[in-house]
């Protein structure tokens, strides 16, 4: 057995081990836990606040679940880095976000803890009833745990899944982590108290005979001692909501007080009814003095300094597309008081917090709820209202029929900015904005642009605030633009048209979005090869600029199209066009699509991920040669 002076985290591999400790001992775990996950993500940057706010919950829930046969699901995944160093992967736990390291969120190929893959909010209960029903199914009596935030608690998906766990009455239990809205304040040891004595089998065994024998009586004695047994309790510990949905509430209780976590997480181990919620308070950052004095307690870093928590800062080349996007828009809003700024919960993220502070009246943060954001910016642009919706491409998805629907069926000119365009670097395939091109540009009524740059999308700005004419998209990636000189006010562009950036006569390349650079230097290359380089800003993706591809593909051996977006995109458009108008019938014309590929490209720096996709300067020339048949480390001839 350690002593109390030896790091009992050094004698912890797995939950198992976790599980041989006396529990008086499990508050030096914690302790210890929270310093290495600080530890580790001052070397790695990551998410912080959240995983600092659940030590202790983590600890004890490997410690009265038997994980990893206990299923245990933690929503959007942030949060799971102490998780992490539990659970076998203390050793790489330096290696998070970095290429070929572990994941910044959970991952099923990753780990047998892992059960269920997340990085998109709100999901952990779906998954987890899913997971109790099967379990239900093959016979088997294992618990299924469902770790949520308060936050995450604001998607109508969570209220869906509770309704149907409700319904069902199917043993799941779930864990509000509520770290920010403080439903219900905890109230120390009377609160405690009653959280056990309600979790408990003797008040669940009294509760249920009194049941039994109310149903005898008249039905309406029945309901009437039903509603105010209900009453009573939710009176004293709250939870009216989740009672309401089918859910046997139990908080809400200190989440950093292992004493009253531990005989809760017992008590609803061992209970056989049906779903329960267990509310649990904690304060995100929670342990670090620099963490919980930040106002957004350090959700996000870079890497730090551990003794200031001051973070690294990267000097910057250029402003980010972000900033240029929340600046840009703000000035178009000051001339039209039309204009309105909706987000998901991605205030800052988007840029969205620059324009709130300008024009707080006009500004809707509506929570997790793409859905709902893009419905209710619908009913704005029905008023006569200019409504830009910001959302991640990759949190766009989930708003799909409604952008369908509600959106693009009725031709309502929504303006959609498409932060995160691409691939976006440490966090992963699960953020990747891969997919917009293609699954906008199949939607009638809907235009898409791509800013090559940070002045283009400043112009894409003011075309989306003057363009009535339907729904109108525009992408734009994460990070630095290439640091090219802003205009000072945005011009709308002709819509569908492209630009010509440099001449040649044999190669032509057509890149949409910001690898028009790589194209660039992809020319320059071909040129000293020999190679006279057209290359082109297609500028829309829908409409396309016909008349300049169509001459791009007459005046030129070998086309190539270029865009950060998935196969059934950009490129498939442009062959579409080509050969509806015959011009793949011309002999000699190559044409060949450069796009991600089908797979999910693993975390790594986005310059690395983009040469892995073949998306570079040195992957354009290589597809110039292989459509001339010929070998890239041979000089071509003029």
């Amino acid at each position: 057995m350690a002593t109390l002076s030896t790091p009992l985290l050094d004698t912890i591999a797995t939950p198992e081990d976790l599980r041989r400790l006396s529990e008086n001992q499990l508050r030096q775990v914690a302790d210890e836990l929270r310093a290495e996950t600080i530890g580790a993500v001052s070397v790695t940057g990551g998410h912080l606040g959240a995983g600092l706010g659940v030590v202790e919950l983590t600890v004890a829930l490997h410690y009265v679940f038997d994980t990893p046969r206990d299923r245990l699901i933690w929503d959007v995944g942030h949060q799971a880095y102490p998780h992490k160093i539990l659970t076998g992967r203390r050793d790489r736990i330096r290696t998070l976000r970095k290429a070929g390291g572990l994941s910044g969120f959970t991952k099923r190929a990753e780990s047998e803890y892992d059960p269920f893959g997340a990085a998109h909010s709100s999901t952990s209960i779906s998954a987890g009833l899913g997971m109790a029903v099967a379990r239900d199914l093959k016979g088997r009596t294992n618990n299924v745990v469902a770790v949520i935030g308060d936050g995450a608690m604001s998607a109508g998906m969570a209220y869906e899944a509770m309704n149907n766990a409700g319904a069902m009455q199917s043993r799941l239990i779930v864990i509000l982590n509520d770290n920010d809205m403080s439903i219900a304040p905890p109230t120390g040891a009377m609160s405690s108290y009653l959280a056990r004595l309600v979790s408990g089998g003797t008040y669940r065994g009294i509760r249920e005979a009194a049941k039994q024998l109310a149903k005898r009586l008249p039905k309406f004695i029945y309901d009437k001692a039903a509603k105010a047994e209900e009453f009573a309790r939710g009176f004293w510990t709250g939870g009216t909501l989740f009672e309401e949905l089918g859910f046997y509430y139990v908080g809400p209780i200190d989440g950093h007080n292992l004493d009253h976590l531990l005989p809760v997480l017992k008590n609803v181990r061992d209970s056989e009814t049906g779903p329960i919620l267990v509310h649990v308070v904690t304060q995100k950052g929670k342990g670090y003095a620099p963490a919980e004095a930040a106002a957004d307690k350090y959700h996000g870093v870079v890497t730090f300094d551990v003794v200031t928590g001051a973070q690294a800062k990267a000097k910057a080349n250029a402003p980010s597309y972000t900033k240029v996007f929340g600046e840009s828009l703000i000035r178009e809003a000051a001339k039209d008081d039309r204009i309105v700024a909706v987000t998901a919960a991605m205030p800052t993220g988007t840029g969205i917090d620059m324009f709130g502070q300008e024009f707080p009246a006009r500004t809707f943060d509506v929570g997790i709820a793409e859905q709902h954001a893009v419905t209710f910016a619908a009913g704005l642009a029905t008023e006569g209202y200019r409504p830009f919706c910001a959302i991640y491409s990759t949190f766009l998805q989930r708003a799909y029929d409604q952008v369908m629907h509600d959106v693009a069926l009725q031709n309502l000119p929504v303006r959609f900015a498409l932060d995160r365009a691409g691939l976006v670097g440490a966090d992963g395939p699960t953020h990747a904005g891969a997919f917009d091109i293609a699954f906008l540009g199949c939607l009638p009524n809907m235009t898409i642009m791509a800013a090559a740059d940070e002045a283009e999308l400043v112009h894409m700005v003011a075309t989306a605030a003057a363009h009535d004419g339907g729904p109108i998209a525009f992408r734009y990636p994460r990070g630095e633009g290439v640091g090219i000189d802003l205009p000072a006010e945005g011009r709308p562009l002709p819509i569908g048209k492209g630009r010509i950036v440099r001449e040649g006569s044999r190669i032509a390349i057509l890149s949409l979005g910001t690898r028009l650079s790589e194209a660039l230097k992809a020319a320059e290359e071909l040129e000293s090869r020999g190679l006279s380089t057209t290359v082109a800003d297609a500028r829309f993706a829908k409409p396309l600029d016909e008349d300049m591809i169509l001459r791009l593909a007459r005046e030129h051996e070998v086309l190539i199209t270029v865009e950060e977006g998935s196969i059934g995109g950009f490129g498939a458009f442009v062959l579409q066009l080509l050969a509806d108008r015959g011009a793949l019938d011309r002999g000699g014309l190559k044409v060949r699509s450069l796009v991600l590929p089908d797979t999910y490209i693993d975390h790594d720096k986005p310059e690395h991920m983009y040469a892995k996709a073949g998306l570079d300067a040195a992957g354009i020339v290589t597809r110039v040669f292989e459509a001339l048949g010929q070998e890239v480390s041979r000089k071509a001839r003029a």
